[in-house]
């Protein structure tokens, strides 16, 4: 059973209330010392005040919901970086740093990413292996003080659906689940070949609250995307948009997506009645802040409820 905030959460979606997500956390901590190649996770216990400031930022922005810094913080991701015995300890000080930060009605929301590996037959990791490392991992989120999990950036329908067993088994939290497309010839597909339809409707089969999309495209694409997505399902839906497709300009990676061009698409994924927006890459506070004036910060979602 869902309780307490997470409760409050779902409540605020089926009243039709459309809630506002913050934007990339990457791309926040390379603003702030993150070296390329190193382990984000890890900044959970070598800098808190960044960890802590990045969720002051995005709630002092307008957000309903706050992501923590956890999204490879499962123990095979942490095991490239000689990390893998941290899980708990890295997902309990995210939950808790954004915790801390979080005002009455504002919601901390566990990010849990892929795990990078391949299920059997086509990986060597069993469905129990997955499905354990996925559990220490919510479990320590829940243990911080997330009121939520957005299982995201998935590929695999099976992989997401395992990671919202995980949540539904071993707390209380609601639970998202998002996928990442590409759009080719045939139209929108996962790496794995997975529709917006199938994952939209067997996510919510597996148990997820909320599904939806996130990374992957600019937020021109999003929006034909999340078009298709409204049209496979009623229920509620959440899209974080990357900033436009990335470039190297002067030896950095620059998104093109300004927060005013943002903004005005932005309108129209509310117009679709999407429950949950937000960003992804190249996104930050003033992408929240322009996505908040443009929507309103409490607006209503048209196609909800």
């Amino acid at each position: 059973m869902i309780t307490g905030n997470a409760s409050s959460l779902l409540d605020r979606i089926a009243a039709g209330e459309l809630l506002i997500s913050d934007g990339a956390t990457g791309t926040y901590l390379q603003g702030h010392g993150l070296e390329p190649g190193a382990c984000p996770e890890e900044f959970n216990s070598s800098h808190p005040d960044v960890v802590r400031g990045m969720a002051a930022a995005y709630f002092g922005a307008g957000s309903d919901m706050a992501l923590t810094n956890s999204f490879g913080a499962n123990r095979f991701m942490l095991k490239k970086y000689g990390h893998e015995g941290k899980v708990a300890e890295f997902n309990r000080l995210a939950a808790q740093y954004a915790r801390s930060q979080a005002g009455p009605g504002q919601f901390v929301v566990g990010s849990v990413g892929p795990t990078g590996e391949f299920l059997e037959p086509l990986g060597p990791v069993s469905r129990e292996e997955m499905l354990d490392a996925f559990a220490e991992q919510v479990v320590a989120l829940e243990e911080g003080g997330a009121d939520a999990v957005v299982i995201e950036t998935m590929s695999a329908v099976e992989e997401a659906a395992l990671a919202v067993e995980a949540a539904k088994s071993h707390t209380k939290l609601a639970v998202m689940a998002t996928m990442v497309f590409d759009r080719g010839p045939r139209g929108f597909f996962t790496m794995m070949g997975v529709t917006p339809e199938r994952a939209v409707k067997e996510l919510a089969a597996s148990g997820a609250d909320v599904t939806g999309a996130n990374c992957g495209n600019g937020i021109d694409v999003m929006v034909e995307l999340a078009r298709e997505m409204r049209e496979a399902t009623d229920g509620p839906l959440l899209v974080h948009s990357n900033a436009g497709i990335p470039a190297y300009q002067g030896g950095v990676i620059v998104y093109p997506e300004s927060p005013e061009y943002m903004a005005e698409r932005f309108k129209a994924l509310a117009d679709l009645g999407i429950n949950i927006l937000g960003g992804c890459c190249g996104t930050g506070p003033d992408h929240v802040r322009a996505l908040v004036a443009a929507v309103g910060a409490h607006g209503v979602s048209p196609g909800s409820g």
